[in-house]
């Protein structure tokens, strides 16, 4: 059985080290497999948790470039990482079981259909890589090379991916793969609606929202707020 290296990145001001913990803690509650759990980040923190250095600080930006760095075979071998790479946003509510999700034999799979305004199919909340697959993704980008291909409102890694793996595997949101984006499409109760879909395993805060102001919820108490 392939190893599980479960990674989160953490820059910037918009989330913290306690974020990264509580995703850690929701991890271990609900992947049954052991697995590795790794903080990238800018920072040096007191925590228990393994944290590593963001490798291309000029990276950091709301166009997360830095984190198409999985895709590098020599980045992996540098942080002794083999077998899987599940990439998980800070802003994950995880609601059940998550290992299905990493039963395939894809080398590469990711959100897909998540997104209301941007045509991108695609969406980096939830990525998972086989390592040693697909380097082209980090060997072929360049900052420039980004900018000339199509995006939405700014260049970022959602787009570099489409564009160098069109035909990636996906779960596609909703029902399909248990994987929502709060008030996002595939959301099956209504915007006004803040019940949880019974067989969420994932809830992505995706965009301007934030788990925090909705941790008044019962659901979100259970799974984000007290986890």
């Amino acid at each position: 059985m392939d190893d599980v290296n479960v990674i989160c990145w953490l820059w910037g001001t918009k989330y913290s080290i306690a974020d990264a913990e509580r995703l850690s803690r929701a991890v271990k509650k609900q992947l049954g497999r052991p697995h590795r759990f790794i903080v990238f980040s800018d920072i040096t923190y007191s925590t228990l948790l393994e944290v590593k250095p963001i490798e291309d600080p000029i990276l950091m930006a709301r166009s997360c470039f830095c984190r198409l760095r999985m895709f590098d075979p020599w980045w992996q071998d540098k942080h002794g990482i083999k077998g899987q790479i599940l990439s998980l946003d800070l802003d994950l509510a995880l609601t059940g079981r998550l290992d299905d999700l990493l039963v395939t034999e894809s080398t590469f799979k990711i959100l897909k259909g998540a997104n209301a305004v941007n045509p991108n199919p695609f969406n980096c909340s939830v990525m998972l890589l086989r390592a040693g697959s697909h380097p082209e993704v980090w060997t072929d980008f360049s900052l420039e090379k980004a900018n000339a291909v199509p995006f939405h409102e700014f260049p970022d890694d959602q787009g570099w991916i489409w564009h160098k793996l069109p035909n990636a595997d996906t779960w596609q949101v909703g029902a399909e793969s248990g994987i929502y984006g709060f008030h996002k499409p595939g959301w099956p109760q209504g915007i006004y609606n803040y019940g949880l879909p019974n067989d969420a395993r994932i809830v992505a805060f995706i965009g301007k929202r934030k788990p925090e102001m909705y941790s008044g919820l019962s659901w979100m108490k259970k799974y984000w707020r007290d986890v």
